[in-house]
């Protein structure tokens, strides 16, 4: 082979390892980009602005695969913009998560038999902090093995001193506004944690309990009476109505009368709510409007007491029964065992499973409990956050999700902002001796004797600040007027409703802020100007990850065994607006050969000289040549194209098909004959062959960083593919007729390697042959590379031709004929024809007795049937193909 390699390209080559071994060199190349501070933000440039705040992860959290993909997308659109020159700020940051920190460090205590109330508020938020600063944020280091390309100098904290002057600014201004109220309100209860808690942190899982019919009234049948069911009997302790549907005849004569309680001995008013539904159970229902939502909202309506019964640790309480003191659960048993004995449990009990929620912190069921909290009033907000969507200001990728986005913000209820915790933003409210009520700001100072309020806020609520509070808000900052509002919004569609919705509500209410709008003509500012969402992660077979199934994936495990990048391609090949991905070992091991053919290709091209460098004139160009550059600006447009409308699933295929496909098994392929015709002809397929792969890596780069690094200094010389141009189009027309010479040509390989493949000869065997009507087909220039791909060889004096192939092509009909004499070990093909034959006969016989059974097929789905059916055809065909070839050798 004739190569025209500069010295300085094999050299570059030797630099490389033998073999990619990410484990080696991918902390190191991290690091590097760091200190050279690739990831930083100028927010003085003048380049355009390109921003995204990291979705901040429990300081107590570590990485799991739901944030591996949130993070590999992230990171793939700032480093691809960063490429294309806008002056990128990735924003990173934790969250303190209220009631996770504060569980966490709890238990820490607990284990040396303290409580937080041994060392009072003061004491135990020093040992929070102590613990933030020891052992939190482990995540980072994690960011850091997956290559999240975040600026670190801004790295922020939702309790940093920033943050918290953000959170008491916003909460003043909603005060003073009337959106922040207290009141008195049904929420979830967690008796464990002592604490309401959000919707978010509710776990509903299906519960075997009982379903019990009890008898209110007399017990006289002749006696006004009512019976209803239930499977929480401890709470009939505070039931103040029993409710039936105004239409029922069957309580029409009871409606507006009382009946007597069982246990308080009190009569009780029947109401009628349309609510109730007259079809369930016995068309009555028990109302305790302190502890359940539905009849909270019916004691609103009816006017009715609602007296709680439970205290903060699930304890009955208040009722003056025997029952108080007792925990919720052994008053159930107590409470059904004493009406038992009174006669009023009417029937027995009977199993009945039920949707129950749980903490998911805790893991205990949750009690809904009438509790005084602080409130934010949203319907002006919710209003506000769905106009930006409706008026185009907030674009939803995918706009299928857009329904579901106006479903929620259009009937969104009154949020809930107080926890009854330590750690957290104290809520800046201050009660005077008087029982007057301030709310202070951050440069406020309380009166002297005030006492501030004990609760925080909900974790929400400073996670929703997030866009702007992160840059210095309510200051007016540079980083506010050169990258708010940030570009986009990356997160999954599972929290639509509890982050983006509450980041947008607060977006808008700031929106006309001067901290946000100077400089851009006071026009009011959106959050983001694009939301993103990704589906769910789910295994190979379809099923949600979780602990119980025990099908999670720590994607630690698969950077250490296969690379940070072939799990980053592993994600973003799969992920597209609004879909689940399904990701298992499979997927991981075809991503790291797919790293691992890149890096195997590069090596090659590197070996024969390839760099890149000015294309020579197009029209020294083969049509090899001509047919992959051309390709590359097809590839290089869709992948714009993909990437632009958040498809990234669509951009890693194109590439990956490109890449493997075209490029390596292909153009690579064919370049060998090239390297081989002359100087000059090496030297141009040099240049060709570096220059493609060189914006190959570098549309690669933003999925997989490492290796395009890697490679592309080897294969350039130049500073980092980090800071690289992204690839620019040619604005050259495409030549259709050398694309069609090269799909002609591959045709025409294809099919002999099918022929050899169908013949049974080895891979690396050369066959006599002579190819006939090449010229004409317009592939006179392609006879070395069909001859080399094909692995034939000259004919010589002695060819005789012993079979035939024709491939017809756009241009003609080819035919090629080989000598297949003493290629063939007739014996050896025949036992393996043989065996092929028998294992394809079994086949047969087997789904052929399955589909003539009409028991099986009387009980079978149509689609194991279809799917038989198909077995069935494939063997048949099998059968008549092997059977066929068989014949043809006993005449041999």
């Amino acid at each position: 082979m004739t190569s025209a390699a500069p010295d300085n390209s094999r050299n570059r080559a030797d630099a490389l390892p033998k073999s990619w071994n990410p484990s080696e060199v991918e902390a190191d190349l991290y690091e590097g980009w760091v200190a050279a501070g690739y990831f930083g933000a100028d927010a003085t440039s003048g380049k355009p602005a390109y921003s995204i705040v990291l979705p901040p992860p429990n300081v107590t959290g570590t990485l799991h695969m739901g944030h591996a993909l949130d993070h590999t997308l992230m990171d793939t659109l700032t480093r691809r913009k960063r490429m294309q020159g806008y002056e990128v700020l990735w924003l990173p940051g934790m969250d303190h998560a209220g009631i996770a920190t504060q569980t966490v460090v709890e238990k820490q205590l607990a284990a040396d038999g303290k409580t937080k109330e041994d060392f009072g508020r003061e004491l135990f938020l020093e040992k929070v902090w102590d613990w933030k600063r020891e052992s939190g944020g482990a995540i980072q280091w994690q960011m850091r093995a997956l290559g999240d390309g975040v600026d670190w100098s801004r790295d922020r904290f939702t309790m940093d001193e920033g943050l918290s002057r953000a959170v008491r600014t916003i909460f003043k201004r909603m005060y003073d506004a009337g959106l922040i109220y207290r009141a008195e309100r049904l929420v979830n209860w967690s008796p464990v944690l002592k604490t309401g808690i959000s919707d978010l942190e509710v776990d509903y899982k299906d519960v075997e309990g009982e379903l019990v019919s009890l008898r209110y009234g007399s017990l006289d049948d002749n006696e006004p009476h009512v019976v209803v069911a239930t499977t929480r009997v401890e709470t009939m302790l505070g039931d103040t109505a029993v409710a039936v549907h105004p239409d029922d005849p069957r309580y029409a004569a009871m409606i507006g009368s009382t009946v007597y309680h069982p246990i308080t001995g009190t009569q009780i008013p029947v109401i009628a709510d349309d609510y109730v539904d007259p079809e369930f159970g016995t068309g009555a229902v028990k109302i305790t409007p302190a502890h359940d939502p539905n009849d909270f909202e019916m004691g609103l309506r009816h006017n009715l007491p609602m007296p709680t019964i439970m205290d903060e640790g699930g304890r009955i309480t208040g009722t003056g029964t025997e029952f108080d003191g007792m925990d919720r659960f052994e008053a159930r048993v107590k409470v059904r065992e004493r009406l038992e004995s009174e006669g009023r449990v009417i029937a027995e009990k009977r199993p009945y499973t039920h949707s129950v929620g749980h903490s998911e912190r805790s893991g205990e069921p949750i009690e809904p409990r009438l509790s005084m909290q602080w409130w934010v009033k949203v319907e002006s907000l919710a209003k506000a956050a769905g106009d930006a969507v409706r008026d185009g200001d907030v674009k939803i990728h995918p706009a299928s999700q857009e329904p579901r986005w106006f479903d929620w913000v259009d009937n969104m209820h009154d949020w809930c902002i107080s926890r009854q915790l330590w750690w957290g933003h104290r809520i800046p409210i201050w009660y005077g001796p008087e029982g007057e009520i301030v709310c202070l700001g951050p440069d406020d100072e309380a009166p002297e004797g005030w006492v501030q309020d004990p609760d925080v806020l909900d974790t929400w609520f400073s996670s929703g600040l997030w866009p702007f509070s992160t840059m210095g808000w309510p200051e007016a900052t540079p980083e506010l007027a050169k990258f708010y509002p940030t570009s986009v919004l990356v997160t999954g569609y599972d929290i639509l409703f509890f982050w983006v919705a509450r980041m947008m509500m607060f977006g808008m209410f700031v929106s006309d802020d001067p901290a946000l709008t100077v400089g851009k003509g006071g026009q009011k500012q959106v959050p983001f100007e694009d939301v993103f969402l990704h589906g769910l992660i789910r295994d190979q077979y379809g099923k949600k990850m979780s602990k119980s199934r025990g099908n999670g994936i720590d994607p630690l495990d698969w950077i250490n065994s296969y690379g940070a990048d072939a799990l980053r391609f592993t994600l973003a090949r799969g992920a597209q607006p609004g879909g689940d991905l399904s990701v298992g070992e499979p997927h991981a091991l075809a991503s790291r050969s797919f790293v691992t053919k890149l890096f195997n290709a590069t090596k090659f091209a590197l070996m024969n000289g390839a760099r890149s460098g000015e294309l020579p004139p197009r029209e020294t160009l083969t049509d090899t040549d001509r047919w992959i550059v051309d390709r590359l600006d097809e590839v290089r447009a869709e992948v714009d194209a993909a990437f632009d409308a958040y498809e990234f699933g669509k951009a890693c295929e194109a590439l990956y098909h490109f890449a493997w496909d075209e490029l390596c098994d292909w153009y690579l392929e064919l370049s060998k004959v090239q390297f081989a015709e002359s100087d000059a002809r090496a030297e141009s397929t040099a240049v060709v062959l570096g220059t493609v792969l060189d914006a190959v890596l570098r549309l690669l780069h933003p999925v997989i960083p490492f290796v395009t690094e890697t490679l592309w200094k080897a294969l350039t010389g130049g500073e980092s593919v980090v800071v690289a141009p992204w690839p620019a189009a040619s604005g050259i027309a495409t030549d259709t007729v050398a694309a069609q010479r090269v799909a002609d040509t591959q045709r025409l390989i294809t099919e002999i390697r099918r022929f050899r493949g169908d013949q049974g000869l080895a891979d690396k065997q050369k066959v006599k042959a002579i190819l006939v009507g090449l010229d004409e087909a317009g592939l006179g220039a392609f006879a070395g590379s069909v001859a080399n791909l094909a692995r034939l060889t000259e004919p010589g004096d002695d060819f005789a031709t012993t079979a035939e192939v024709q491939v017809r092509l756009s241009g003609a009909t080819v035919t090629v004929q080989l000598d297949t004499s003493g290629a063939i070990d007739l014996d050896a093909e025949r036992r393996r024809l043989e065996k092929d034959l028998a294992a394809a006969q079994k086949d047969l016989d087997t789904t052929t007795a399955k589909l003539g059974n009409e028991a099986f097929l009387a009980k079978a789905p149509q689609q194991v049937v279809d799917k038989i059916t198909g077995r069935r055809d494939v063997a048949t065909a099998e059968v008549a193909r092997i059977g066929a070839r068989l014949a043809e050798l006993s005449g041999k």
